[in-house]
């Protein structure tokens, strides 16, 4: 679906799996006025002091303020600090019944000391980056084999602290993909097997370097070397971020697609890549395509990077910037490519597919009552639009009025309109054959045996239904009128 819904009505709460490195994060907030008289070196003067769920905790903090019920997989300390993360989890209602707490591990600590103008000048760590061991780990597995059938989706945060080991890290994808689970990565680790059989791994250009043992610097590069890691780990898709220059989405075979960074006023990019694998996370397990899915990711990032330290992202806050600033997108992003059709089957297996198509030339209310009609018949409604050259030959050469760019936004506009896709055949048979609908509409004018397509659906069990039309209303007679009109002035 697209954008023109709230992202509260479309974001139903899901049961989403993080495991992976929580830790605490701690911000010292002071001044630095004066440099010491014993080195050289600034002195700060601690004011104020927050702490934040990190890490692993802090994609279920993003995945709960997108309105999503997240768990977490983990082990922490049975120190203070870890006291208080586990406190902190509490109080945004994380589940916290999958996180180990060991007496041999330190709870990891990161420390920012902010000064007076909103800028970092140290960071502190404390931290122990060993492995579980086997007797932690097998606890882990065996609480993780009695829950994991209630989760929708699982997120893997690997920070290398020790808690996604290879042997647990094939645990969660293997028992994942058994039980038909897609697993989302946020990589850390160089050896890439440690992650295959993962349906979306989400490297930086640096990770995607080590993974690969290709450094990749243009876009074109940066899709050679993530269709490298899907055929590497068998996934279906990379996401590489590439910082202020956006991020590029390829899939198994190479079909790549750029997502330009949103303006924002960059702040702090601390936590960036977990708001965007949260909201990854949160799309995909409520059925939205894996474009759209990245799209809101993108926003939610921009967002992100625009506040202070380690924060989270609300769907409201994401909704309010497109409202004021993605005007164009709100439409742009239901009109997909031709390439991408197939996505839909199988990103969205369980949701019921129409598919209605025609030029669309002038909307116009007859246009809207048909949409909404069929749209009201399933849950997704894609509309195949003729473009330019198929219009043409179909109406005659002074037709279209509107460009196919045009008649395809103002399409996409329209609320109960969830995907156009432009065709340039003369029928959208093989259209129909790639989308593979449960329902094809055509007007109520149509004979059902001339209707093009009808066979293919009705092979794959779906049917045909034809929709009353508004009478008198139609492209060719608003031409006709103002014909008339014209002529008679």
């Amino acid at each position: 679906m697209g954008h023109s819904k709230k992202l509260e009505q479309r974001l139903q709460p899901k049961n989403i799996l993080v495991a992976g490195d929580v830790m605490l994060d701690i911000y010292s907030i002071g001044e630095v006025k004066r440099i010491s008289p014993e080195a050289p070196v600034p002195v700060f003067k601690k004011l104020a002091e927050r702490h934040a769920p990190g890490g692993a905790s802090n994609v279920a903090v993003n995945l709960i303020s997108a309105g999503q019920r997240a768990s977490l997989l983990s082990a922490v300390g049975t120190d203070a600090n870890g006291n208080r993360l586990m406190e902190l989890l509490r109080e945004i209602s994380a589940g916290s019944g999958l996180i180990y707490r060991s007496a041999r591990r330190k709870t990891t600590v990161k420390n920012r000391f902010i000064a007076s103008n909103n800028q970092q000048v140290m960071r502190m760590d404390e931290e122990d980056s060993f492995s579980l061991s086997e007797e932690e780990s097998a606890v882990l597995k065996r609480s993780l084999k009695e829950r994991l059938p209630d989760f929708d989706l699982v997120i893997l945060s690997d920070y290398l602290k020790g808690v996604l080991t290879r042997d647990l890290t094939r645990e969660i994808i293997d028992l994942a993909n058994t039980h038909g689970v897609r697993v989302l990565v946020d990589p850390k680790d160089t050896e890439a097997g440690k992650y295959a059989g993962s349906f979306l791994l989400k490297p930086n250009l640096r990770e995607l370097c080590a993974l690969t043992g290709r450094c990749a610097y243009d876009f074109g590069e940066i899709a050679e070397a993530s269709a490298l890691l899907c055929e590497i780990c068998g996934c279906e898709y990379v996401l590489a971020t590439c910082g202020r220059r956006g991020m590029v989405l390829t899939e198994r075979g190479g079909k790549h697609e750029a997502f330009n960074s949103i303006p924002m006023e960059v702040y702090d990019v601390t936590g960036a890549g977990d708001t965007v694998i949260a909201y990854l996370g949160a799309c995909l397990a409520n059925g939205l395509s894996i474009v759209e899915a990245v799209s809101l990711s993108n926003i939610a990032a921009g967002i992100q990077v625009s506040k202070m330290g380690t924060s989270h992202v609300y769907l409201s806050e994401v909704d309010e910037w497109i409202r004021k600033n993605d005007a164009h997108n709100l439409s742009s992003h239901k009109i997909i490519e031709r390439s991408s059709i197939a996505d839909l089957r199988k990103t969205q297996p369980d949701k019921k597919i129409v598919f209605t198509n025609g030029c669309f030339d002038i909307l116009h209310l007859g246009h809207v009552d048909y949409l909404r009609k069929t749209a009201a018949l399933g849950d997704i409604l894609v509309v195949g639009l003729n473009s330019d050259a198929s219009t043409k030959r179909l109406k005659g050469h002074d037709r279209p009025v509107n460009t196919q760019a045009e008649r395809a936004l103002l399409l996409a506009a329209l609320e109960f309109v969830n995907y156009v896709v432009i065709f340039d055949e003369d029928t959208p048979y093989e259209l129909i054959r790639e989308v593979q609908p449960d329902i094809l509409t055509k007007g109520a004018d149509y004979h059902p045996e001339d209707v093009v397509g009808k066979d293919l659906v009705e092979a794959g069990g779906g049917k045909l239904i034809l929709i009353p039309l508004v009478e008198g209303k139609s492209t060719t007679a608003i031409i006709e009128k103002l014909s008339r009109q014209e002529n008679s002035s």
